[in-house]
Parts: structure tokens; sequence; C-alpha cells
């Protein structure tokens, strides 16, 4: 028997169906509540509002569940590489071995942009913030390859979009970090693997040899699986709705980027190291801080504590934890900041004013230790997070795409002046 809910407005009751997901997960379908009433829904940052329908990533924060296309994220991160992952979102269904081999193989081949871009790159002061550099080299992407504007492209053509998103990406991103430090930019190298290529290109130099620490590069792997989707948060709903424009791949990408921008996003483990610094500069007093944070009078926040979706803990924490002790043990780093970190989590995983507001270490607690550990500059955190968001944010597309979803138009409850006449300026 289908479920229903009844709505009884002005003397009158319409029904309004129940969606039920595959997870179980019941939605009311409002989509003919205007029409048959007048009505609007307000929501306001859409918290309660379901967009769209997804088979991508099912989450439940109550849980603590994380799922992409079905598989858990603790197996995937454990036994499957980010190029595979890569796979299955944008696909569906985990490669096999040929699949797999040609998915990497036209990756590959895709790696390098065009000398213009240099031209481009070469515009931006050593100020710019890479972030900005980035989303303004995606969305050039659309000049050099005029093709992707058009809707109406058969599927071999965007397939080929999507390849070269993302092998171009890696590039574009170790290049915008190139123009921060102003040094030479480092071409891509076809006999790396995705994540050691894009470390040769962010730390190599002409005159230097550099050698990739297979450490570094499983760590980074496994960085970029644990953010390579989270269903609809705000820079996937903002893909998808540049997208439903009939936007281009690159277009839509590129707002992703400038979405995640955002310190209430993918700027969070930037945060996190800026805490960090902050406590160091006040003698390293983490205890203190701890205190401030207790004291709802007191502004002071800890970042990367916590999470806005998951109320018990975030599964994809558990696993970088290890990750990150990994990665610190046998670098063998030595940094005070660091050492803050440590002593932080000891405390936030003991202290029960943290245990009982679920006020957990999550993935940017960790992500940000790591990318720390690993040379990474702070302002190339959020860099790093849209590396890693990619094929999240393809799969998002084409989703959309294929389900022929209609132009993303919210409503809105007007509260301006109502009808007014206009008085000449001299008069006013």
């Amino acid at each position: 028997m289908n479920k229903k809910v009844e709505i009884s407005f002005q003397d009158e009751k319409i029904e309004l169906p129940v969606i039920t997901g595959s997870e179980n997960e019941q939605a009311v379908d409002i989509s003919k509540l205007r029409s048959q009433t007048g009505l609007i829904t307000l929501d306001r940052g859409f918290k309660n509002t379901g967009s769209t329908s997804s088979s991508i990533t099912f989450l439940d924060g109550e849980r603590g569940i994380l799922r992409y296309r079905g598989y858990s994220i603790e197996d995937l991160a454990q036994h499957s590489s980010f190029l595979e992952v890569s796979y299955l979102l944008i696909n569906g269904q985990l490669p096999n071995f040929n699949e797999l081999n040609n998915f990497k193989s036209e990756i590959t081949n895709h790696t390098l942009v065009a000398e213009d871009v240099r031209s481009i790159l070469d515009g931006f002061p050593p100020r710019a913030h890479p972030m900005g550099v980035l989303c303004s080299l995606v969305s050039s992407l659309t000049a050099f390859y005029p093709k992707s504007l058009d809707p109406n492209r058969s599927l071999q053509e965007i397939n080929g979009t999507i390849i070269r998103t993302i092998a171009k990406l890696p590039t574009l991103a170790a290049w915008s970090y190139k123009n921060r430090v102003r040094q030479p930019i480092i071409y891509p190298r076809n006999d790396l693997e995705y994540s050691s290529n894009f470390l040769h290109m962010m730390f190599a130099l002409p005159t230097i040899n550099y050698e990739v620490n297979p450490i570094v590069a499983n760590a980074l792997d496994k960085l970029l699986i644990l953010h390579a989707d989270h269903e609809q948060n705000c820079s996937a709903s903002t893909v998808r709705i540049v997208g439903s424009s009939h936007a281009s791949l690159y277009a839509s990408i590129s707002a992703g980027i400038n979405a995640l921008w955002g310190p209430l996003h993918g700027g969070a483990n930037q945060a996190v190291i800026e805490m960090l610094e902050q406590i160091r500069n006040d003698d390293g007093n983490v205890k203190k801080y701890v205190q401030k944070a207790k004291d709802k009078s007191d502004p002071f926040r800890l970042m990367g504590f916590g999470h806005r979706v998951y109320k018990s803990f975030d599964p994809r924490a558990k696993i970088i934890k290890k990750t990150c002790d990994e990665v610190l043990e046998q670098l063998g780093v030595t940094d005070p900041v660091l050492d803050i970190a440590k002593k932080l989590e000891e405390i936030a995983l003991k202290d029960q004013y943290f245990i009982d507001r679920s006020l957990y270490p999550n993935v940017d607690f960790y992500s940000g230790i790591i990318y720390r550990a690993l040379g990474i500059p702070t302002d190339m955190f959020t860099v790093m997070f849209a590396l890693g968001r990619i094929p999240g944010w393809i799969a998002q597309w084409k989703e959309s795409r294929e389900q022929n979803e209609p132009i993303g138009r919210p409503r809105q409850i007007y509260t301006g002046e109502k009808l007014r006449d206009y008085i000449n300026i001299k008069k006013r």
C-alpha cells in the first residue's frame, strides 16, 4: 500500500505521496504542493529538503555510515585506489581488470594541458590564492575544448570531457601551487601513478631529481578516496544546480570549487592548522584552550571536532586516524604544531565533556595534520580537498543530466516593501 501524507489548508485536504529510498529513508513528495494549494515550503539552508533522488552516495549521520554505490568507505579505503573509486562513482560499478587499466591509460594520456594555459597562469600575482587560480583555470578549459559547451553531445564526447577533467586537475592544482611560490612549473610524468604524479608536480624542481615517497603517495591516495563524495553537500548541490542549466562540466566543476572554497565547507582543515598555530603561539597551552572550548561565553571553538552531519562519529576519521599515525611515525616528522594536535586529540577522546557531545576529531582534523606532515602548505589544503572531490562532482553532474532533471529554481518568501510610487530624485 502506498503511503501518503494528508495536508489540510483552508478547508481543503490534499494527499502527498511518501517516497521510500533503498535504505528505507522516507520523504514527502511536495512536487505538486504549490499547484494544488498555492503554498511553498520554507526550509532555510535546505536542511530538511531533498533536492533530488540519487544512487551515488549513501550517508547516515546517526549511525556513522558512508557508502559509495553501496560499498562501505571502510572497504574502499582499505582495498581500493582513488582511480578505481573514481570509476565506481562515475559509472556505478567497480571496474574489472581491463576496464580499470583502460581508464587509467586514458587519464594518463590526457594529463598535459595546452601551453596557452601557462599564459593564463602567468597573469596571476603570487599572492593569488591557489583555489582562485584553480577554479579560473578549470573554467578556462571551455575555451580549449569548445565542444564541451554542447549539451547534446554524444556519450563518447561526454566521456572524453570527464576523462580530461580527472586527468588535468592534478596538473592545474600543482601549477596553482607553483604560481604561489613562484617556482617553475613541472610537467606530468606518464610513468607515475595518479597521486605520485601530483606529488611530483608539486615538489619537484628542474634542478633536483625528486623521488616520491611511497608512504606519502599511499596516504594521499587514501585521503582522496575519503573526500571523493559526500552526498548532497554545498559544493555537490552547487555542481548539480549549475549543471541543471546545461552549463558545461568544466563550468559546473569550477562552480563547485568556488563553493568548496568557503571556510564552512572545504576550508575546515585549513582552519584546524590555524587553530593549532594559535595555541602554539600561546605557549602551547592545550588545557587552556580546552577550557575555553567548554566555556559557552567564550567565542573560541575547537576546529576539526564533531560534524554537522555525523551525530555519533565520522567513519572517515576512524580510517584516516590510522593513516595519520602511520605517516607521523614512518616519516619521523618533528613539528610542535603536530605535537599540539596529538595532545588535543588525546584530551578530546578521553574528556567526558567531548564524549557526551560527540565532539570527536573528524576527518578535517586528521587530514589537516597529514597535509602539514607531507609538507603541503596550508592554503593548498582546500585544493587537495577539491582534487579528491572531482569524481564525486562529475558523478553528480552526470547523474543529474541522465535523470533529465529540470533547471534548479528555488522559491522564496518575499519580505520586502509592497508596491510604492517612484519619487523623483529632486524630491527625496
